[in-house]
């Protein structure tokens, strides 16, 4: 099977976040759906290797934070490169509280939902959450799964359910023999060298963190 034909499917990029008793934690997803509207219910695949997988289901209620094409692209290496086992993912975020379950501000809507349902698969969970609460937030559109690669250039977090092993290979190559690939979310800057002060657009971590690689 062509396995790309997969890309062509329509994705967002979310915040799906809950709670570890009073602590919020949460992670990136992209396959979340509207399965009815009345009542309101909607579907996200959590893989079993996110810490919020557990955290949803002990919980019972989980949120989808939606971001924009204009959100800070470090959200998706803050809540995607990184394990709430290890860390606070809301150290420093500006975020509010709905319904007990956390949102994030940057974005452009959330939705919070109760657990009604599940089904398991080999590697992820598909929570089936009925909405309780949601709301619109700023103006700008909504981001695409295709915006987060085509222009952002970002790669998919391995516990994504898109996640391709072979994605690095298709990425486009620019006109400098020379690559810098982050270690900690993979993503690539073509160069000679790294700018002074420089830090990685997806996961904010310092030029350290790269590996220079010769094509």
């Amino acid at each position: 099977m062509n396995t790309k034909v997969l890309r062509s499917l329509s994705y967002g990029v979310y915040v799906t976040t809950t709670v570890d008793g009073q602590r919020p934690t949460g992670c990136i997803t992209n396959s979340v759906m509207q399965i009815t509207s009345s009542p309101a219910t909607i579907a996200v695949s959590v893989n079993h290797d996110n810490y919020t997988n557990g955290c949803i289901e002990r919980s019972g209620f989980f949120a989808v934070s939606i971001l924009a094409v204009d959100s800070d692209a470090s959200l998706i290496g803050r809540f995607g490169f990184r394990s709430g086992r290890d860390a606070d993912k809301f150290e420093g975020l500006s975020y509010e509280s709905v319904e007990g379950m956390p949102v994030i501000a940057d974005g452009c809507g959330y939705v919070v939902c109760r657990v009604i349902n599940k089904m398991e698969t080999s590697t992820h969970t598909v929570f089936l959450g009925e909405i309780i609460a949601g709301e619109t937030g700023c103006k700008s559109e909504p981001m695409t799964y295709a915006y987060y690669h085509n222009v952002i250039k970002g790669k998919s977090p391995r516990n994504a359910p898109t996640y391709i092993p072979e994605e690095a290979a298709d990425a486009p190559k620019a006109e400098s023999k020379v690559k810098y690939v982050c270690s900690v979310c993979g993503y690539e800057y073509y160069g000679d060298s790294l700018p002074e002060g420089y830090v990685c657009p997806i996961c904010r971590q310092p030029a350290s963190v790269f590996k220079r690689v010769e094509e």
